[in-house]
């Protein structure tokens, strides 16, 4: 039977074993000295993360921060005579296209995407001609169009929200049929999607324009009604807009390109023949932008392929900013400016 050791016995043996281990760490000693340890040469996690790739938003080309929207690009289609004023929302596009419509007059294409205004309108009808302006994802809010352009319109897969849908309504102190709104905030919230649409123009920076000519006003005549520019404190002002008063769309460059137009295969109500823009192919573009024309060429493979941009000595890229896109037609339009 063993007796467990007392307690000054244990400290004599531990003793023993601290004096042996001693005496053999001298005998077992080396002059060298243990390698100091060098610092690591691999990066640290620190130096290995790079800044985050900057984002852009499609219809400005300016630079993005935080998430983009969960909603898609929505065009809203927007009267354009006298008898629309005034319009409401425009001040907040990201991007406006002016087209042709019966009897020489105009419509607007208005694009959201980055801000969405709480209400838009006067909202009209579409045309054949929107199908080669709707980007590809877009919803178009619309008070519709001949059955002849919806079922086109149906069958290049664009969808619409119209008269009768929640967000659409009748503006009461105004008289039809100038008098079709839409709470556009409400809209966006119900068009979920997770894909970013592509950039809807060449954008560029400033550095990458040609010089140009001095242009400081400019006016897009297209029959019965035409649109005017002039060059103030670094943009453009629409100096005969419908826009309400603090809402007008705040153009930094105003793109306007000569477009052949067609015959869309019917009449109005009124009996006029309807127009249908071909925005495809090519034709001649002329970009103010800085008070400056910068003469060049356009080109889109078809309705749905991507606006191109080109002068003789190349690419051709649009400032990043809010443009106003102005379709006039090559025959019986015309555009004049001045220094």
């Amino acid at each position: 039977m063993r007796h467990r050791p007392t307690t000054s016995s244990s400290k004599a043996v531990a003793a023993v074993l601290v004096a042996a281990s001693l005496l053999l760490a001298g005998c077992g000693g080396s002059d060298e000295e243990e390698p100091s340890a060098e610092p690591s040469s691999e990066p640290t996690s620190q130096e290995t993360s790079e800044a985050p790739e900057p984002t852009y938003w499609p219809l400005t080309g300016l630079e993005r921060t935080g998430d983009a929207p969960t909603h898609g690009v929505i065009v809203t289609k927007v009267d354009n005579t006298a008898s629309s004023s005034p319009q409401v929302g425009l001040g907040s596009a990201d991007l406006v296209v002016e087209e042709l419509v019966e009897g020489g007059y105009t419509r607007l294409a208005a694009f959201y995407y980055s801000k969405v205004p709480a209400n838009i309108g006067p909202v009209r009808s579409m045309r054949a001609s929107d199908i080669g302006i709707v980007p590809d994802g877009a919803t178009v809010v619309t008070s519709g169009a001949a059955q002849v352009t919806l079922n086109r319109v149906k069958g290049a897969g664009i969808p619409w929200i119209t008269e009768g849908a929640a967000g659409v309504y009748r503006e009461t102190t105004r008289s039809a049929p100038y008098n079709l709104f839409a709470h556009l905030g409400d809209i966006a919230k119900r068009l979920k999607t997770d894909e970013e649409p592509p950039a809807y123009l060449p954008w560029g920076t400033e550095d990458d324009l040609p010089k140009g000519q001095k242009a400081r006003t400019l006016t897009a005549d297209f029959g019965a009604h035409s649109t005017s520019w002039q060059y103030q404190g670094g943009g453009y002002v629409n100096t005969d807009s419908y826009a309400a008063q603090g809402d007008q769309f705040p153009a930094d460059s105003v793109l306007v390109l000569r477009v052949k137009v067609g015959d869309a295969g019917y009449r109005d109500p009124a009996g006029y023949p309807v127009p249908e823009t071909k925005f495809e192919g090519t034709g001649a573009a002329m970009l103010f932008h800085g008070g400056r024309i910068i003469r060049g060429t356009w080109t889109k493979d078809g309705l749905t392929g991507a606006i191109e941009l080109e002068t003789k000595s190349g690419e051709l890229k649009v400032p990043a900013g809010h443009v106003w896109i102005e379709l006039v037609p090559a025959v019986n339009g015309n555009v004049t400016y001045a220094k």
